[in-house]
């Protein structure tokens, strides 16, 4: 079985935001990155389903060189191999183009990918693949099985769950708990040095979208505390002051 898992890279979410370029721009300078927590669970269940079936999984980002590192790790937890689009991932019709090209090429049996990003948490993109591949795309898959060519999933909807079987191929948009995160051991970092790495140039693709601006989120306003006997006060500020209610 062949199992393409895309992965993003992205800010640390621990790291401070800032912009530059009349903020036009995501200033990059001290920010750590990772691989998408989303994507870190698809890579797991891929990793596991690989181990149950045999085949191979492959790991793919769009981003420029500076990704590489974030491919290196990806290797590391236990892709076999790692494919990145040499392109900046400028929005999500653009990502998902480059993806269905190799997935296409690839003739993968299996896409997974996070249900979305943690940077601009769009949420489109395993659709548009799913579109562009007209292959069915299910998300978010929270549990995801094997069985003689059929998927066996759980998916998460308003109020419930939601369990669904498709033949594979498909394309699956993952969230947790399909797996447990998978911390690269020494062996496998060392075996990621040698794994093979392959960039290929974009597909072209018209620009959709620009970016005017950038926002930080408004500052936390000062926290007041009721004492648990003063229920009064605590409703007379939610609806004379705060107007909540």
């Amino acid at each position: 079985m062949k199992i393409l898992v895309c992965i993003t890279h992205v800010p640390d979410t621990t790291s401070k935001i800032s912009f530059t370029d009349n903020n036009t721009k995501f200033d990059k300078n001290g920010v750590q990155f990772i691989i998408g927590p989303y994507d870190d669970y698809a890579l797991a269940r891929a990793v596991e389903l690989k181990e149950q079936h045999s085949g191979t999984v492959t790991a793919l980002n769009v981003g420029e060189a500076e990704t590489e590192p974030t491919l290196r790790k990806a290797l590391a937890i236990g892709a076999d191999d790692a494919i990145r689009v040499n392109a900046f991932p400028s929005d999500a019709f653009f990502v998902a183009t480059q993806i269905a090209k190799v997935a296409k090429e690839g003739n993968y049996d299996l896409i997974m990918m996070g249900r979305e990003s943690i940077d601009f948490n769009g949420g489109i993109v395993h659709s548009l693949v799913g579109e562009m591949l007209a292959l069915p795309s299910i998300s978010p898959v929270m549990s995801l099985d094997i069985e003689n060519g059929l998927a066996k999933m759980t998916r998460e909807i308003e109020g419930g769950k939601e369990f669904l079987e498709v033949a594979l191929p498909f394309v699956a948009g993952c969230q947790e708990p399909i797996a447990e995160w998978k911390i690269p051991n020494m062996r496998g970092i060392m075996a990621s040095r040698t794994k093979p790495l392959e960039v290929v140039e974009p597909e072209k693709v018209e620009d959709g979208t620009s970016v005017k601006s950038f926002e930080l989120p408004p500052p936390k306003g000062d926290v007041k505390i009721f004492e648990s006997d003063k229920i009064d006060e605590l409703v007379d500020e939610l609806i004379n002051k705060a107007k909540v209610i």
